[in-house]
């Protein structure tokens, strides 16, 4: 035998499990049978997934129930909460804002409208509902209109006539976002992109895609992988959200350690100001150094400068082996130094380092019947590696894996390379906004920090709140730098609000952090935007808006703070 201390050795095994653990409990998982290779040494032993005949090409993240029967993870999606969408508070009332002096929709407006884009107008108001509402059931506007166009024309033709008759309009994707900037505060008009859903082109050499802004992040990422890309971005509301809205909030999610923010990835921008003017800048060139960058203005600007209707992406060659392991830690510090383990041993290879707390998983197998494939720990990672070469892959995983466990940083651990399994695993982590939805009112909180400080912030909040909150608990890119930080309470509370802001800017501003690293500011952070930005880069970010769009018609009430 060889020895054990350094070298692994492998064994294989069938069984009905999904894994063994070095415990001498099981854990109840799918009822088919599952090929594992088993790596042993002195101190642990995990296993790698190899495949499943019964789910073998199933695309969809599964789960299972405590009977081990399989249970479909959905996509995030507007009717998930329990909450009616009447039962949300009007944002203008929870939050006592008052309407700006925009003219109001009238008959001879609905004429012009039916006009322009005939059967893709509507003002039924139970259609109108959940376009009316966030995905956290937090904020509620009153629209009496939403638009369909199905062009950019039509768009600008919309803005144009809004522009002269002062009607302020919100532009609208998937209505995925966290911090209710895709939904009216009062009754402005809804323009959604629901159906502009066009692929434009597909240059399968450059891998450079230019779509119309309404195209679903999954089936974009579905459409140029036949040709062997992906989408540089990867977000657990890839199912329903669209890529305009990714551009216009510069989504981030879990690919961004290996493929870069938005601001790198797009290329070009199409959009249409506030007047109605149509701006061109959907370049499909890498290198175009040519005055200013005007394109950068619309990523992130969360429509406020103007309505994002077309993109150019440029989409990296996909992987041809993926591994995902999924890992358990003893302490948040033991998460750090594992991170630091797979930068320097993992390198090129390296596609996600993501952790979550014991909390987190407590929500997933309460709520949503999920199933941990680790004993209790009171941290879990995900890290992903993705390359062109299985062998050359694997090899650098298991020489990872191998020291992080010998030093004791991992304590147990369990990898997968079938692509169902991957996606069961990942489904643990982008379930967790779900579960929490389960757990009452939530306030969420989405900061960039110096990494040793990311859970820092999450214990001295448990602290700061005390009873008061019903739950703390942080997950998120740590490999970026990325916490999301979430608190739960019965009911939507005031005096806990009141309790967790400003504390929680002041907190992320004292350590040098930002209070947005990916969710943009929309209309909840609005007014927190000097906790990350000085005075005069606020200052000129409105006279841009005031340059752009005087009459302030594009998602008002939005990303700037009150004057």
């Amino acid at each position: 035998m060889i020895p054990l201390q350094r070298t692994l050795t492998r064994t294989w095994q069938k069984t009905s499990c999904y894994r063994y653990y070095c415990h001498s409990n099981q854990f109840r998982c799918l009822k088919s049978a599952l090929y594992f290779r088993t790596f042993k040494s002195s101190n642990y032993r995990y296993s790698s997934v190899l495949q499943t005949k019964k789910n073998r090409g199933r695309l969809h993240p599964v789960g299972t129930n405590s009977q081990g029967n399989v249970t479909m993870v959905t996509q995030r999606n507007l009717h998930m909460s329990r909450k009616m969408y009447s039962d949300v508070e009007l944002t203008a009332l929870r939050y006592n804002v008052q309407r700006g002096q925009y003219a109001e929709v009238t008959q001879d407006d609905l004429k012009f409208f039916n006009d322009l884009l005939s059967s893709t107008v509507v003002t039924d108001e139970s259609e109108l509902a959940a376009n009316n509402v966030d995905w956290m059931k937090m904020v509620r506007g009153s629209s009496k209109v939403l638009l369909k166009p199905k062009t950019t024309e039509e768009v600008s033709k919309i803005l144009t006539y809004c522009n002269a008759r002062n009607l302020a309009v919100v532009p609208q994707g998937g209505n995925t976002g966290l911090v209710g900037g895709s939904v009216p505060v009062f009754d402005e008009i809804i323009i959604s992109t629901a159906l502009m859903n066009k692929v434009i082109s597909f240059d399968k050499l450059s891998g450079v895609l230019t779509c119309q802004s309404g195209c679903i992040l999954e089936n974009l990422d579905n459409y140029v992988a036949d040709d062997g890309f992906l989408m540089p971005l990867d977000l657990g509301a890839k199912g329903s959200c669209h890529i305009g809205g990714n551009v216009s909030t510069n989504a981030g999610g879990i690919r961004l350690l290996r493929y870069g923010s938005l601001h790198g990835s797009v290329l070009g921008v199409e959009a249409v100001l506030a007047d109605g003017t149509v701006l061109d800048c959907l370049s499909s060139l890498r290198k175009d150094n040519t005055g200013y960058d005007l394109k950068q203005m619309f990523i992130g600007s969360e429509g406020t400068l103007g309505m994002v209707t077309a993109v150019s992406v440029l989409c990296p060659r996909r992987p041809k082996s993926m591994n995902l392991a999924f890992l358990g830690c003893e302490s948040f510090d033991k998460v750090l130094d594992t991170l630091t383990s797979a930068k320097g041993m993992l390198e090129e290879v390296l596609s996600a380092f993501e952790f979550l707390d014991n909390d987190c998983m407590m929500l997933l197998t309460k709520y949503l019947k999920m199933t941990n494939p680790l004993s209790e720990y009171p941290f879990y990672v995900l890290v992903e590696t993705s390359g062109s070469n299985a062998s050359h892959d694997e090899e650098k995983l298991n020489t990872f894996l191998e020291a992080v466990m010998e030093t004791g940083n991992v304590l147990d651990g369990t990898v997968a390379t079938d692509i169902t399994k991957i996606k069961t695993i990942w489904a643990l982590r982008e379930s967790i906004a779900e579960a929490l939805m389960h757990d009452g009112t939530v306030y969420k909180y989405d900061v960039s920090l110096p990494p040793t400080q990311i859970y820092a912030l999450v214990e001295d909040m448990r602290s700061h709140l005390g009873d008061d909150a019903k739950r703390v608990v942080g997950y998120g890119h740590v490999g970026d730098g990325n916490l999301h930080l979430n608190v739960t309470s019965p009911s939507h509370s005031s005096e806990l609000l009141g309790k967790i802001e400003p504390y929680v800017y002041e907190w992320v501003a004292k350590h040098r952090g930002s209070i947005s690293a990916e969710h943009g500011l929309g209309f909840k952070k609005k007014n927190f935007i000097h906790y990350s930005k000085t005075d005069s880069a606020v200052q000129l970010m409105q006279k841009m808006k005031d340059l752009m769009d005087p009459k302030g018609i594009l998602n008002p009430y939005k990303t700037l703070p009150s004057r």
